[in-house]
């Protein structure tokens, strides 16, 4: 009787130990896994970032970068940082737009480009 019973905890304890990291992991990679970033260029003077909610929940994302304008030139040089928050509903995309427009006729550069994710609170 006795190595009947400890022979059950061990095959539970057995179940827990990889039962339990792999529920745990794949609960840290779920937004990897649905949650995509894009970047495209919808005109000459500005860059879109969308990001698409694969997931089954609502996430709340937050994108921000920086445009630089004349950024070649010592004088002209200016950097102008910007962001947005997004709430995405499951299945849908979010679209933020960096503009370089405050530039004028100098040249550009949007850089400093970070997003991330989590699931909405609501």
């Amino acid at each position: 009787m006795r190595t009947v019973s400890w022979a059950r905890w061990a095959t539970c304890a057995l179940a827990i130990a990889f039962v339990v990291p792999a529920a745990a992991d794949r609960r840290r990679r779920s937004l990897d896994d649905c949650v995509r970033f894009e970047q495209t260029d919808p005109g000459d003077d500005a860059v879109a970032f969308t990001i698409h909610n694969a997931c089954a929940v609502p996430i709340d994302c937050a994108v921000s970068w920086r445009v630089v304008c004349a950024p070649r030139s010592q004088s002209r040089r200016a950097a102008h940082a910007a962001s947005a928050k997004l709430a995405i509903a499951d299945g849908a995309s979010q679209r933020a737009e960096a503009s370089a427009a405050a530039c004028g006729k100098d040249g550009w550069v949007i850089d400093s480009v970070l997003w991330r994710c989590q699931p909405s609170n609501d």
